[in-house]
């Protein structure tokens, strides 16, 4: 079985061939020119997939050394993510199944980054994924392919958000979380501490916004704003510390919690080299079996969302796929056992 994937849930446009659990390619464009206003430009993000997706997925065929005629099935994101990005790919999804009388696999973004360290990784179930980037920190129980539960999410801000809001007032350009990392690796994380929201609190819930308060408070008040260098890699060293403290605390502890001895994480912000280092200590401190995506995978990718679909398919069967009534949602996930 040889599935096409398409991802346009937020700012990069992507398409995969997957078959027997294997990418055979993944080809990802990402929409840069964001930088200029410092944040996703919703009707702009949809124009440009709307220009590229066509291209990319001749390019994604291409390198999977295959042609459409010898695709089965065809796999999508359907939420969420960005209304008019989702429409772009699912309408483009729809039109080349119904031309070609594929079925056609809506996907939940979030399921895929859950199940992204399982592409290239054996992962043994039950485990906890942390699924972390600029949109969401959530934690699942994850039972096996078609059954997970969501534990834990952030109550406002993602980390990655937070990331990004901090970087731009210290002056780095969006997306700010990459830049604070490679700055903090030459600064004292421990120079000035930054608060550890709800870290304590029984639960495994998380909140950031608070951290991005403090942030800007604190640079008012100590620095009006006027940064010298070295102060600035310190500033980058503690805010990171201080997001990395409550995930790799909160994962471990559900880990613990729930009895189980495997972690994965996924989404943008599991490329960060600190939450890598920290989160593999702490998983060796446990005993406990860590799974971390080749980096192409942490980023919103075609391939995750081909991987899980085909587990979807081998569970329920292609003629279950064939209703073109979906519609997409900015719906992240269920809150309950699927």
């Amino acid at each position: 079985m040889k599935i096409l994937a398409i991802e346009t849930s937020c700012d990069e446009t992507s398409s995969a061939v997957i078959s027997e659990g294997k990418v055979l390619s993944n080809v990802i464009s990402s929409q840069l020119f964001h930088k200029k206003w410092g944040g996703v430009v919703p009707e702009l993000a949809s124009r440009a997939h709307l220009k590229h997706i066509s291209s990319i997925i001749k390019n994604a065929l291409r390198d999977a050394h295959l042609d459409l005629s010898e695709i089965d099935a065809i796999a999508v994101t359907q939420s969420p993510g960005l209304i008019g990005s989702l429409v772009v790919g699912t309408s483009f999804a729809k039109g080349l199944a119904i031309k070609f009388n594929l079925p056609i696999i809506p996907v939940n973004h979030i399921e895929g980054h859950i199940y992204s360290g399982c592409i290239f990784n054996k992962t043994e179930f039950p485990f906890i994924s942390l699924v972390v980037s600029g949109g969401h920190t959530s934690l699942f129980l994850v039972k096996s392919f078609n059954e997970y539960m969501l534990i834990g999410s952030t109550r406002d801000d993602a980390a990655g958000e937070a990331f990004d809001k901090i970087g731009k007032m210290l002056g780095l350009d969006y997306p700010a979380g990459p830049k604070i990392d490679e700055l903090a690796k030459k600064g004292d994380p421990d120079k000035y501490i930054f608060p550890r929201s709800m870290i304590d609190s029984g639960d495994f819930d998380f909140s950031f916004s608070g951290l991005k308060t403090s942030v800007r408070n604190f640079l008012n008040y100590k620095f009006n704003n006027k940064i010298d260098k070295n102060e600035l890699l310190n500033i980058c060293a503690g805010v990171q510390e201080a997001i990395v403290d409550v995930l790799v605390s909160k994962t471990i502890c559900s880990a613990l919690n729930f009895n189980v001895n495997t972690i994965a994480i996924a989404g943008g912000v599991s490329a960060n080299s600190r939450l890598r280092h920290r989160i593999a200590i702490e998983a060796q401190k446990n005993n406990m079996f860590l799974t971390i995506p080749e980096f192409e995978f942490c980023m919103d990718n075609a391939g995750m969302i081909g991987f899980i679909s085909e587990k979807r398919i081998l569970e329920k069967g292609k003629d279950n796929f064939l209703n073109f009534d979906f519609v997409v949602s900015s719906k992240p996930y269920r809150s309950k056992y699927r």
